[in-house]
């Protein structure tokens, strides 16, 4: 079992625990009684191991994810020290980036207080620098990321209850902004940023 499903199966044992202590103590007068302690070791235990867990499934996900760019860079380094074969001796000619000229614009995001979502799963603006100011009131810490086929190009400050704000210049096309710290992303905190 991995550290993401030991995670899982003891979040829900804990809430499982809670939801039967709760009913027992609205139907039982003497409860817990002489079961308090048991009962209280029984929520520490589940509760110090879905933290434990909980960490754990976070640094295998920061594991893999460096493996991945790990893996990334390697294929890179070998297709450029790869020969290329052309007919001419003449390099060809380099595609010109799109230029991240226009006026731009100032966009507004919000975290959920209480769910791991933006109130918004996509955005529009146009070409230029491009601001999210992002507001979370959550006390759960988060971000907003601004990439491009998995590569960042721009990152606000993580905070919890507070606001911060990401610029970039950014030409034509798709983006993705979401929320970097490790699960929340996979979680449902991204979305579409099309720059017209």
């Amino acid at each position: 079992m991995s550290n993401g499903d030991l995670f899982y199966v003891c979040g829900g044992a804990l809430a499982v625990c809670a939801v039967l202590v709760s009913f027992a103590g609205l139907r039982i007068k003497s409860f817990p009684g002489r079961a308090a302690p048991l009962v209280a070791l029984g929520f520490i235990t589940l509760i110090g191991a879905t933290a434990t867990f909980a960490m754990l499934h976070a640094q295998d996900e920061e594991e893999a994810k460096a493996a991945e760019f790990s893996k990334a860079n390697e294929e890179i380094t070998e297709e450029e020290s790869s020969p290329v074969e052309t007919e001419s001796k003449e390099a060809p000619a380099a595609k010109p980036k799109p230029a991240a000229k226009g006026p731009g614009g100032t966009l507004q995001l919000a975290a959920s207080p209480s769910a791991l979502a933006f109130d918004a799963t996509s955005l529009t603006s146009k070409a230029g620098k491009v601001t999210i100011d992002f507001n979370n009131p959550a006390a759960l810490e988060h971000n907003v990321a601004i990439e491009q086929n998995g590569k960042q190009i721009a990152v606000s400050e993580t905070l919890a209850e507070g606001k911060t704000s990401v610029s970039a210049e950014l030409a034509t096309g798709t983006y993705t902004f979401l929320c970097t710290v490790p699960g929340h992303a996979e979680a449902g905190m991204q979305g579409v940023l099309t720059v017209q």
